[in-house]
């Protein structure tokens, strides 16, 4: 503020020395005026050194170069939860950097200089526009569309609720700028998203899809029926929390509040993958709705893990939510563990690299794994094996291949002397899954390392693909943090196997045999391939200003939140004065 009020008197004084015109309308003499200039030469320059050496520098660096502008929330009250400001009127204001008209739906940004580049992306852009033109015409208010017998599929995964794909896509409708398509979204989840349902809930499922989905369509777009709604949802997934240890149960009703775990779950085990992957959510559920409760569940969640022993500093897929201890010794990044880890790093780098034991959860989680589980295949492929009580089970799931993009993104804030180390880590994880993509350019649910196996999958039950995002979101990021042209190659070749293998003539779908030369599809277009699979493939071909990873997170279902940063100067012109 200081270096905008001191520019306009500058440009005056520089006006006045002109030929032509009078050093006498000012009043000085020409003494008076070098002074003067020096002094105004001075603070101009350390206001804008400050840009450079504040402890802030990097925020008001961005404020002023940045071609985006940051999002940014407000500061803690002394309950924990951030407030929101008020205006004049006692009504709440909108996050900074979070209101109406954030991004713009007919300019989304991001869009390449590169001819090839703009050409794939426009080429993702017109399978999304394909896949939602088909689920809109055969399944439209249901969960998914069954493209081969055109029609929807409801399932019993979100206990009652509807329109998994409306929600799953409204970001990615919005980021890629097709603005029909997005205000029909939102239209519907106004009029017709009933949260007063009854059924068997997965509280992973529902808070990553639904939770994340509405929480991403109101940061990007200020529009308040989306805060409304996932509030309200939000409070309903309350319940799954009373249980001793305060460890949630897998399974919610969201009518009645009654909760339990699933079924096939080791004696009635919470699973580590689904209790731990809420956090990111339900801070963010705090920060709309100014209530703690949501933030202080997932805390005492890292309470409970932090007091409990965990063998070899690894964490088991199975906890008691009842006595708070392991039941099984089993240990995957891949199914059941995986975005765990995920939301370790994530919760660091939303909370602006302020929450430190999420980093120190994360960097430890880390070590174990390279300590334990890391190996190299004959074929020098780098996998992540499995664990069980000790004896490793030489696979990789499909699932565990967001574990390239996930070591990559936590490279920077390691121990200097292991960056550069976590970054090859995450390149050859990210290599060994592109191995995986052969034949079909399509990779199987699970492949294996032995019995001469490299990256291969050696049973028959595993050789489907359902149209997963994971290989594909690691491509994202190591572009994103590389600039490597592989991976948007790589990627392009994914592009190319979905359109030859997996679409069909009303919409996209898994196909059972990715080894297979003729292909069985499995009549199934999931919700998450239009939030997670095409989101990746268009922010691979997109500039990286476009959700920058500066200024957001992605859940584990692709569903952009803002980092929150704390005691930022307000970066309204019209702004009065900070909360307090």
């Amino acid at each position: 503020a200081a270096a905008a009020a001191v520019l306009p008197i500058t440009a005056q004084m520089l006006l006045r020395k002109l030929p032509g015109v009078s050093a006498s309308g000012m009043g000085l003499r020409l003494s008076q005026k070098f002074v003067f200039l020096l002094f105004i030469s001075g603070l101009v320059t350390l206001c804008f050194g400050a840009l450079f050496f504040l402890p802030d520098s990097v925020r008001l660096k961005r404020i002023f170069l940045s071609k985006s502008e940051s999002p940014a929330v407000t500061a803690v009250s002394e309950h924990g939860a951030r407030e929101q400001p008020r205006n004049a009127a006692g009504e709440p204001e909108h996050p900074r950097g979070m209101t109406p008209g954030r991004g713009d739906v007919t300019e989304p940004g991001g869009r390449p200089s590169d001819p090839q580049a703009r050409e794939r992306r426009d080429k993702v852009k017109e399978m999304m526009k394909f896949a939602w033109e088909n689920y809109r015409r055969y399944a439209w208010g249901k969960n998914e569309l069954r493209p081969l017998t055109r029609n929807g599929h409801i399932g019993n995964m979100f206990g009652g609720l509807r329109g998994a794909s409306i929600v799953d896509s409204l970001d990615t409708l919005y980021i890629m700028g097709l603005t029909q398509e997005f205000e029909e979204a939102k239209e519907w989840v106004e009029n017709n998203l009933d949260l007063n349902s009854n059924g068997e809930a997965s509280l992973f499922e529902v808070n990553i899809r639904y939770v994340g989905g509405l929480l991403s369509a109101y940061y990007l777009t200020g529009a308040e029926v989306f805060k409304k709604k996932v509030v309200e949802l939000g409070e309903k997934l309350l319940p799954a929390f009373n249980t001793p240890t305060g460890i949630p149960r897998g399974v919610i009703n969201l009518g009645s509040g009654t909760s339990w775990s699933w079924g096939w779950a080791s004696a009635g085990s919470s699973i580590l993958a689904e209790f731990g992957t809420l956090h990111l959510e339900f801070v963010h559920l705090t920060e709309l709705s100014g209530n703690p409760v949501f933030t202080e569940k997932v805390m005492n969640i890292r309470k409970v893990l932090n007091k409990i022993e965990k063998p070899h500093g690894l964490y088991p897929n199975f906890l008691s939510p009842v006595s708070g201890n392991w039941v099984q010794h089993h240990v995957s990044i891949g199914g059941l563990g995986d975005s765990f880890y995920e939301y370790l790093i994530k919760s660091y780098l939303m909370s602006d690299k302020t929450d430190e034991e999420a980093k120190k959860m994360y960097y430890s989680a880390m070590d174990a794994i390279e300590a334990n589980l890391v190996q190299k295949s004959p074929g020098g492929l780098t996998y992540i094996a499995e664990w069980r009580g000790g004896i490793l089970d030489h696979k990789m799931g499909h699932l565990a291949c967001f574990s390239g993009g996930m070591v990559g993104i936590g490279a920077d804030d390691g121990e200097l002397t292991k960056r550069q180390h976590y970054l090859d880590l995450a390149a050859e994880i990210t290599h060994t899954c592109h191995e995986s993509y052969s034949p079909t350019k399509l990779g199987p649910e699970a492949f294996r390392f032995d019995a001469g196996a490299e990256a291969t999958a050696t049973r028959l039950s595993d050789r489907y693909y359902i149209l997963r995002p994971e290989v594909i979101e690691s491509y994202m990021y190591m572009w994103r943090l590389t600039h490597d042209p592989k991976y948007r190659q790589w990627g392009w070749e994914a592009v190319e196997a979905l359109e030859h293998h997996c679409r069909v003539e009303a919409g996209f779908s898994g196909i059972r045999d990715v080894y297979a030369t003729t292909v069985s599809h499995d009549n199934m277009q999931q919700s998450f391939f239009l939030s997670e699979t095409l989101k990746y493939l268009y922010l691979l071909f997109s500039d990286d200003d476009l959700l920058s990873l500066e200024d957001w997170v992605f859940n584990t279902e692709a569903h952009p939140l803002p980092i929150i940063r704390r005691n930022c100067p307000p970066e309204r012109e019209d702004a009065e004065e900070a909360p307090e």
